[in-house]
């Protein structure tokens, strides 16, 4: 909890690595993921970089993996489903022997797989042409002594086709189309097609050329044609036949195509590891590019950021690299001194991801800054479930969140590429908690699918109405609402042990009393949040005397008075007391306007001096924030000057930065007006909890009232097929409206209210990550949306 709280230390360290090892040295740096490197070269461009050969051998080496994966993806039977299986053991970085070894086997199995396609296309193609052939013969048989050209052509083209040899030829042709009775596959999208043969025949050398230039050119989209000249006579037609139906061209093909999977299947086997090994060696060659040669060429330098807990580790990487390489001579570091901000690191697994993405989208924590990361567990949960309170639905999102928690081992969800299911699974915790505190909320509301729920007895009983004659047959005769009065003994004996009484739920002002519960419970909930992210600024080392002190003494004189006037009131004031309890809002009215109103009976004996009092300490407050931390600030640095400042100095030269006064006035003053003004709209913008849970809660009855009642109206075998079929609509409604779209819309207020009531008391998030380089993070890389 302390690293989460904090961010861990980070040093800048300096490697300095032996030429023959930096390879390796750098390999197992990757595996274990420990340091940020950082760019020495910046001046230099990309392309005349040391090792820019070795990162272009890698991307040619992935292109040819490209290549092969399209090919496994086209051809291979049977299909695989998905994307290749990543390789298991997960393999080491290549030396560069096995790299030449990787780079020459998968040029040969390309230019195989490049032949053999080819040898499988030509195959198909003169098959197709035989077949046609065939067809043309049984069909054309008397023509043989007559110039023509045959071929087929797909039915769709027919009409075109024709329409060209037409204005084209402009007549001085015979054409002639017949279907074909049996249907041959496409040689490019293997479909099967009914083909339709044509025969065009012609006179004259010119429109010969004229119809065969034609052919040739529609040959590319759809059309197989071949031409025989007059010469050709009988005999050598047979003969050809004879040729062709003795050619064992079926055969050729089909063993060709074996060869083809076989080819395929072994480059299944190997693609995984080589993409792997060949990523690997990539990442290494361009993190080597960021480090600069020393004078002698003989090491490189490089300079990372590194956690100081891991230091040991570093250096064990670094031996192991000289071990592997044979080197006699170990690389090392060395910690560098900084003025740099080090980068930010928090330790996170998968239940603190989700919590942590929601405050890095406000801004990365400065180093060592306060994390809200830790308290956002907690209170973004809970206020979402304020505005989301629904026994019945928190019990639906939880069930939705446990099921992807117990799954989240499973590829299949893991490594989808859907944008939006990549987010909800990411906060699967997050969400299983807003369920959760979904369900405490909403039993403390008392409502299910708005419905309230009597797990105890009501305090409130009505016989004793009747047994003191405060209700009785005239009453009920000529009154339409009954009001119970709780003054009344035996009319209420003790408050619901837990949550809102069931018989508020058959009253007819429970929205009056909700909304006056709701809208004090926001407040009150809404100044503690405030308040605990003020205290928060304590251990970010700021002036306490000057600024945490008198930020407090502004929130609880003003707000926190509030608070205490709401609790006061419910504590003290008993239901025989409710018709002179006073105005809570016109006190807080009259306590700036410094009056007091004679209509609105005092709290408590003191209470005009006491606000009086409250209201001059916060008035106060706010010179003491405005200027003692500017003040603070010039004295502690004139009295560093002073000790700085030899007497026996005579240059003219500064020997010290100058003191801005201006700008740190200016920030300090926005920063007060900031703050004095924040604690009034954000005490305000507090009450959208309060209107949210009122809004849910209305539309979850409204939704009960319109749809399910009325299935409930029926009865017998009608009324349960009715039932059924409102049921499923109501369920549609139901998540689609209020657990989706309300839910949507409790989370982004929920959020406003983190980043910018809570956080915005406490953190300035200007930091920035450490990114480390490490495989493991580059490999199971999401792809790209």
């Amino acid at each position: 909890m302390g690293s989460l709280f904090r961010s861990e230390e980070v040093c800048l360290v300096q490697l300095f690595l032996q030429s023959s090892s930096a390879y390796n040295c750098v390999s197992e740096l990757g595996e274990l993921g420990l340091v940020e490197f950082r760019d020495l070269n910046p001046n230099v461009n990309a392309f005349q970089r040391k090792f820019v050969g070795e990162v272009r051998r890698c991307e040619e080496l992935e292109k040819t993996f490209t290549f092969l994966e399209q090919e496994i993806n086209r051809s291979l039977t049977p299909a695989l489903q998905g994307p290749l299986p990543p390789p298991y053991p997960t393999p080491l970085a290549p030396q560069p022997l096995e790299l030449i070894t990787i780079e020459e086997e998968s040029e040969r199995l390309a230019r195989e797989l490049k032949e053999v396609a080819k040898l499988i296309n030509q195959s198909a193609s003169w098959l197709l042409r035989l077949l046609l052939f065939f067809h043309f013969t049984s069909f054309y048989s008397f023509l043989y002594f007559l110039s023509f050209v045959a071929g087929a052509v797909h039915p769709w083209k027919v009409p075109s086709f024709e329409r060209l040899l037409w204005r084209a030829c402009r007549g001085y042709i015979i054409v002639d189309f017949r279907e074909m009775e049996d249907r041959l596959e496409h040689p490019e999208t293997g479909e099967m097609v009914q083909w339709t043969v044509f025969l065009i025949s012609y006179w004259g050398t010119q429109i010969g050329q004229k119809v065969k230039k034609i052919c040739d050119w529609w040959e590319k989209f759809c059309i197989s044609s071949f031409g025989y000249k007059c010469s050709l006579d009988f005999k050598q037609m047979s003969d050809l036949v004879t040729c062709c139906s003795h050619f064992p061209l079926p055969q050729v093909l089909s063993q060709t195509e074996a060869y083809l999977q076989q080819l395929l299947v072994r480059a299944v086997a190997v693609l995984p590891q080589w993409k792997v090994r060949v990523q690997k060696c990539k990442a290494v060659q361009m993190v080597l590019n960021l480090c600069s040669s020393s004078v002698t060429d003989k090491c490189l330098i490089a300079e990372a950021w590194c956690p100081t807990a891991k230091l040991p580790e570093l250096q064990s990487a670094l031996r192991e690299g000289g071990r592997k390489s044979g080197s006699a001579v170990d690389s090392f570091y060395n910690r560098l001194a900084t003025s740099t901000p080090p980068p930010t690191l928090f330790p996170l697994n998968s239940f603190t991801t989700g919590f942590q993405n929601i405050v890095d989208a406000y801004g990365v924590a400065n180093y060592r800054e306060v994390n809200p990361a830790v308290y956002t567990i907690i209170t973004f949960p809970f206020l979402f479930a304020v505005m989301f309170g629904d026994v019945g639905h928190g019990l639906l999102m939880t069930l939705a969140s446990l099921w992807m928690v117990l799954e989240e081992k499973d590829p299949k969800l893991r490594n989808n590429s859907n944008e939006i299911w990549r987010m909800m699974f990411g906060g699967r915790y997050l969400i299983l908690l807003m369920g959760l505190f979904s369900i405490y909320t909403g039993a403390i509301y008392n409502e299910c699918f708005s419905k309230s729920l009597s797990t105890f007895s009501s305090g409130w009983h009505v016989k004793p109405m009747f047994d003191n004659n405060v209700w009785n047959s005239s009453v009920l005769s000529g009154t339409q609402f009954l009001s119970m009065d709780p003054v009344v003994p035996g009319v209420f004996t003790s408050p619901y042990p837990f949550g809102i009484d069931p018989v508020w739920g058959l009253s007819n002002n429970k929205l009056t009393f909700l909304n006056s519960y709701k809208m004090k419970m926001s407040v009150i909930i809404g100044v503690i949040h405030m308040t605990f992210g003020v205290c928060l600024s304590f251990f970010n080392y700021v002036s306490i005397f000057f600024v945490l002190i008198p930020e407090l003494i502004f929130m609880l004189c003003l707000f926190g008075y509030l608070v205490f006037m709401v609790v006061f009131k419910w504590i003290v004031y008993t239901p025989a007391q409710s018709k002179i309890a006073p105005s809570i809002l016109i006190h807080f009215i009259d306590m700036f306007l410094f009056t007091e109103n004679e209509q609105n009976p005092q709290l408590y004996k003191g209470q005009g001096i006491v606000q009086k009092v409250l209201v001059v300490v916060a008035v106060c407050s706010v010179p003491v924030l405005l200027l003692g931390k500017p003040i603070c600030k010039y004295l502690t640095f004139k009295n560093r000057h002073f000790h700085m400042v030899s007497p026996s100095f005579t240059s003219t030269e500064p020997t010290s930065p100058v003191f801005d006064t201006a700008d740190v006035l200016m920030h300090q003053a926005i920063h007060t007006i900031e703050y004095c003004l924040g604690c009034i709209s954000n005490t305000a913008s507090y009450l959208r909890l309060w209107a949210l849970s009122l809004a849910h809660a209305q539309l979850s009855e409204v939704l009960w009232g319109m749809v399910m009642r009325i299935a409930l109206k029926w009865q017998g075998y009608v009324g349960a097929a009715m039932l059924f079929v409102i049921f499923a609509f109501f369920a549609v409604l139901t998540i689609s409206i209020l657990l989706i779209m309300e839910g949507l819309s409790a989370f982004l207020h929920a959020l406003r209210l983190h980043w910018v009531e809570f956080q915005n008391k406490f953190y300035s998030g200007s930091g920035y990550k450490l990114s480390p380089f490490s495989f493991s993070s580059m490999i199971n890389a999401p792809p790209a949306i």
